[in-house]
C-alpha cells in the first residue's frame, strides 16, 4: 500500500509503509528536531520525495472549492493530496479538511492521532446579520465577517 505522508506523520512514532512519499512542501515545515530526524531515517529507508504534477493539482483545487474548504487548505495541504491523488495512496494525516477534500476526491485516509474525520458540508454564514452566502469574506448587506458553519 502506497502511503503519502503529511508533516504531521513525522511528528508521531507510527509505522510507515514503503513505498511512502511526501512532498518538498510537507519536508520545508519540519522545524522540530525529531521531525527531521524523523524524516532522515525514513529517507534513508526508502521514502521519496516528489512534487505533483499540475494536473491533479487543479482537480483538488476544484474539489476544495465544492467542499468549502479552499479557504483553511495551504498549498502544502494542495500538494499532499495531488500527490496522492495522482499515486492512487493512502493520506496519512490528521487534518480535518485535507480528509474532507480526500473524501469528496475518493482518497483513501488514515489519522495518526485523531479519530478519521467524516464527510461534511460547509455553509457561510454572516455573523451579524444571519444571512447566508455562498463563500466567505464580508457581508454586503450588513458588513460583518461571514464565518463558515457546519451544514
Amino acid at each position: 500500500m502506497t502511503q503519502v505522508l503529511d508533516a504531521s506523520a513525522f511528528f508521531a512514532e507510527i509505522p510507515v509503509e514503503s513505498p511512502a512519499y511526501t512532498t518538498p512542501s510537507v519536508v520545508g515545515e519540519l522545524g522540530d528536531l525529531h521531525a527531521k530526524c524523523r524524516f532522515e531515517a525514513l529517507a534513508a529507508t526508502g521514502l521519496q520525495v516528489r512534487e505533483p504534477c499540475g494536473e491533479d493539482r487543479a482537480r483538488v483545487e476544484a474539489a476544495a472549492v465544492r467542499t468549502g474548504d479552499a479557504g483553511v487548505l495551504s498549498a502544502t495541504d494542495l500538494d499532499i493530496l495531488a500527490l496522492a491523488l495522482e499515486l492512487s495512496a493512502v493520506l496519512v494525516t490528521d487534518d480535518f479538511a485535507v480528509q474532507n477534500v480526500a473524501h469528496r476526491l475518493g482518497i483513501k485516509t488514515q489519522s495518526i492521532r485523531q479519530r478519521p474525520a467524516r464527510a461534511i458540508r460547509w455553509r457561510y454564514r454572516c455573523s451579524g446579520c444571519g444571512r447566508y452566502w455562498r463563500e466567505p469574506g464580508d457581508c454586503p448587506v450588513c458588513g460583518a465577517p461571514i464565518k463558515r458553519k457546519l451544514k
